[in-house]
């Protein structure tokens, strides 16, 4: 709780993790439309899959030129028109007529929260250099709280506005005022100046240590993704819950412990080290799922919040541990690893979709499970060496 004070009373800390609230207000508004989405369209569960992967592909294509953007327009500043711009163009999903015209702004979607997500997290790193201090965890907490504002606000509004515009207008005008109050904390940090020889690509070699931190953030953040975008349908089609107010009820638990664990992570990393979270995290997650497949509403709500619980202060650490990362420096190897971890977060609901599509949305579930599983299994033969 120690860096979630530093937080809530220093203004330079709360103005960048704000962010990350602001980026997961607007996403949790949209998946509490999908279903709406999806009849409006009349969408099976792949079209909606590859929609979303519409929005991955935008993500993917533009990742190379975040950091010549961040190198000509300065670190803060891509922070802030990235937070913007993203929470304009959301506006697009909601209101498309057609599914081509999904697709096209659900791609102009990735392409932003690519920028925002890659610039807000190398923000947070500079600072923790700069000051000397510890909060990337509890920043990542205010992501998640940011999920559970979308969500908690959206169940109310949703009841109000017939038509999802409104709704959406509302909080993009909500998420640009606040950032345009906040942003002159964070506005004008650049990124340090680096040797000139790092503007040469990084070989391989260098960057084989990140792999299976890029590739345990990729299955965490995939799992992410497909809980924010599947967990209202699996409760309306699964678990058959017939009111829209219910059915956003597993996502918001989901987003509650998350942000109270990542309240915490930053504390308990410090007794027990951030391999051991790590394992015990996805270990956690696993059991979640298990409790979310029984096809009940009370027992697949609590297994929503086991799993953000679980989940919750995997990223962080994953991100804490690439920053020390030798020969590399912090803000590139937090850059891949979160990119990376990103691409997961948006190709997780893709691949949910095929899998419901082919086979049933429970099985996506347990494919869930499985890769929560073999998270357990990797962490704990490749992080301890």
């Amino acid at each position: 709780m120690k860096s979630l004070k530093l937080i809530l009373t220093n203004k330079r800390y709360f103005s960048i993790v704000w962010v990350f609230s602001s980026l997961n207000i607007m996403i949790g508004t949209w998946v509490l439309y999908i279903p709406q989405v999806k009849e409006k369209l009349q969408l099976d569960d792949a079209q909606i899959g590859f929609a979303l992967f519409c929005l991955a592909l935008g993500l993917l294509v533009f990742i190379p030129m975040v950091p010549i953007i961040i190198n000509k327009i300065g670190l803060g500043k891509s922070t802030f028109f990235g937070i913007c711009i993203f929470s304009i163009v959301f506006i697009g999903p909601h209101i498309a007529p057609s599914y081509v015209l999904l697709c096209v702004a659900l791609f102009i979607v990735g392409v932003f929260s690519g920028l925002t997500d890659i610039a807000m997290n190398t923000v947070v790193s500079e600072i923790e250099r700069k000051d000397n201090v510890n909060f990337m965890s509890a920043a990542h907490g205010f992501f998640s709280l940011g999920g559970a504002i979308g969500a908690v606000i959206g169940s109310v509004l949703i009841g109000v506005f017939e038509v999802a515009f409104y709704h959406v207008l509302i909080m993009t005008i909500f998420v640009i005022i606040t950032n345009v109050l906040l942003n002159k904390q964070y506005f004008k940090i650049k990124e340090a100046q680096q040797e000139s020889q790092e503007k040469v690509k990084l070989p391989i070699k260098q960057l084989k240590p990140l792999f299976v931190l890029g590739f345990l953030a990729m299955v965490i953040m995939g799992n992410e993704g497909a809980i924010e975008h599947w967990s209202s349908i699996y409760l309306t089609e699964v678990v058959h819950v017939h009111s829209e107010n219910l059915a956003g009820i597993g996502f918001t638990l989901f987003s509650i412990m998350m942000t109270i664990g990542r309240f915490f992570g930053d504390g308990i990393s410090a007794k027990i080290g951030s391999v051991k979270i790590v394992i015990l995290g996805c270990a956690l997650a696993s059991i979640g799922y298990l409790f979310v497949l029984l096809e009940n509403l009370i027992f697949s709500v609590i297994g929503f919040g086991i799993i953000g619980l679980g989940l919750s202060v995997i990223i962080p650490e994953l991100l804490r541990i690439a920053g020390t990362t030798e020969n590399i420096s912090a803000s590139k190897s937090i850059s891949f690893v979160s990119g990376v971890g990103f691409l997961g977060f948006l190709l997780g609901p893709i691949i949910l979709g095929y899998i419901s599509n082919g086979f049933s949305l429970k099985m996506s579930f347990v494919f869930l499970l499985c890769l929560s599983s073999l998270a357990v299994i990797v962490s704990t033969l490749k992080l301890r060496k």
